[in-house]
């Protein structure tokens, strides 16, 4: 018999907002952090728009003379996870920590760190390279690094699916956790990719809004007719999650429980979706199955939405397939955010958890136009209702879906 999995502890570090309380009133106020570039000079960029984390001061969760060892990726990471930890009030000093582990991803990694020293590279001559250079730049050290400052002795892994890692990260860690190998996990996934190379590299795709640089408030509509590509966001979100018998015996506050996951490949193309959206579909129905629910009993879905005309046509597309004519409501909070990339599922994963605590379904911001392709509709509004089982979605280049 499997375990069970409950929520105790939630972090996010988000373009509107660090910490749970001031995340969530960002989301109910409608709060679009996403502006002009600050973190360099971004006006020869096709985009010059990002939601960038404002405000963040390293040195609240990190140790001072660690900081310049990590890329901000990892500052993130170390946030995300204690404030998760200090939320679930957990006492590590009263567990066992062979048993307590950390699935958190990166799927670049740090972008920042490698623009920093390749310049100096350049500049400078190699004997001028930071000794630091290759384990900052890691995409594991967002796990690693925590793992070390908490000491978190059980399972410790970076799972890297794109824009897909955290949500992928938050299933692997429930799955260890239903199978019995771990009591505790810290999970989810983050990302600070707004550099140079990072906007340069996107916009070469045709991949970001660049028809709003003027206008950021409204570049992020996802679901709409007239959506012109995402915009990048950077930040984090880790949970907490516990074996439930574990949570209940040290008195725990249980936010929710994890009931599902599922993982599907498209197999299709390197970049885009499948176009008949078969692998998202599937995704959803492994899912639901894997909860014991029926697709009637989903409350609302956080969409994945990017932005992008084939991501959005073909969520759409899914979600038709797996919901038919009852289509819960949904909407994609990237229009708060921007894309986080591998952090989005874990900071989506906050946002369903709050929707639930909370009551409400976020509004997907920008939205005016439906699609004429499906003719569905996100919740653009705020709506204060009861929710009981909510989907989050992610999906990621190489055709991966979670």
């Amino acid at each position: 018999m499997k375990n069970r999995v409950v929520i105790t502890g939630l972090g996010a570090v988000t373009p509107i907002g660090i910490g749970k309380e001031n995340f969530f009133v960002g989301l109910r106020d409608g709060k679009n952090g996403i502006e002009k570039i600050t973190q360099f000079d971004a006006s020869e960029y096709v985009s010059q728009i990002a939601g960038e984390v404002k405000d963040f001061n390293p040195e609240d969760f990190v140790n001072k003379k660690e900081i310049k060892k990590m890329d901000r990726y990892t500052h993130f990471s170390m946030a995300a996870a204690k404030l998760a930890l200090e939320d679930s009030k957990l006492n590590l000093e009263n567990v066992n920590l062979d048993r307590a582990g950390i699935f958190l991803g990166a799927g670049i990694g740090g972008m920042q760190t490698l623009h920093n020293q390749y310049e100096k590279l350049f500049a400078k001559g190699p004997s001028r390279i930071s000794p630091f250079f290759i384990p900052m730049m890691l995409a594991n050290m967002a796990a690693g690094q925590v793992a070390i400052d908490l000491k978190l002795h059980g399972p410790s892994a970076c799972i890297v699916t794109a824009c897909a890692t955290g949500t992928d990260c938050i299933g692997s860690a429930f799955q260890t956790i239903q199978r019995g190998e771990a009591d505790i996990m810290f999970a989810g996934g983050t990302e600070a990719a707004i550099s140079p190379a990072g906007v340069a590299g996107f916009g070469a795709m045709k991949a970001l809004c660049s028809d709003h640089n003027d206008d950021p408030a409204h570049a992020s509509r996802p679901f709409d007719k007239n959506r012109s590509g995402f915009v990048m966001g950077e930040g984090a979100g880790a949970l907490v999650l516990e074996e439930y018998e574990h949570a209940k015996s040290r008195g725990a506050k249980i936010y929710a429980e994890l009931v599902g996951y599922g993982s599907t490949a498209d197999a299709f193309h390197m970049t885009a979706p499948d176009p008949a959206g078969q692998g998202a579909a599937r995704v959803m129905k492994e899912a639901i199955d894997d909860a014991g629910i029926t697709p009637e009993q989903v409350d609302y879905i956080n969409a994945h939405g990017t932005g992008t005309d084939d991501n959005d046509l073909h969520e759409s597309i899914a979600i038709k397939k797996v919901f038919a004519e009852q289509i819960p409501p949904f909407s994609s909070t990237k229009s708060n955010t921007g894309h986080t990339t591998s952090a989005a599922g874990a900071v989506e994963a906050v946002i369903s958890i709050l929707s639930i605590l909370e009551g409400f379904i976020p509004p997907n911001l920008g939205f005016e136009t439906m699609l004429p392709e499906t003719g569905l509709v996100p919740q653009s509004e705020l709506k204060r209702t009861a929710i009981k089982h909510v989907m989050s979605n992610s999906f990621g280049f190489g055709g991966t879906n979670s």
